[in-house]
């Protein structure tokens, strides 16, 4: 299950995580957010082995999404030890996000 990340746990659950993270930046009112949460999850299941899965919600961690230039969600950052090593923005299907986590790690 993907984690909620928040300023206060964002270096806890993502700087010091020993596997890379995908971060899925999301809004409550976003459509294309909301289509695109289930493949999230089903991600964090999926893919436990290779990678942990965390979600920051825009309008709660304004400050989070400013910090890692998130102009358009949905917006998912892959980050290993910290940094962002790739960067998906709108809607993809579960093999695209799948084919995206594996070249990157």
């Amino acid at each position: 299950m993907a984690k909620v990340i928040t300023q206060e746990n964002f270096e806890q659950e993502v700087t010091n995580s020993q596997k890379p993270v995908l971060v899925d930046f999301w809004a409550e009112w976003c459509g294309p957010c909301r289509m695109i949460a289930p493949i999230v999850e089903s991600l964090s299941e999926t893919m436990a082995d290779k990678i942990s899965v965390g979600k920051v919600n825009v309008d709660e961690q304004e400050a989070l999404a400013r910090k890692f230039g998130v102009m358009s969600i949905p917006t998912l950052i892959l980050f290993k030890n910290g940094k962002n090593i790739g960067t998906v923005v709108g809607y993809k299907s579960k093999e695209g996000l799948e084919q995206f986590v594996n070249s990157k790690i």
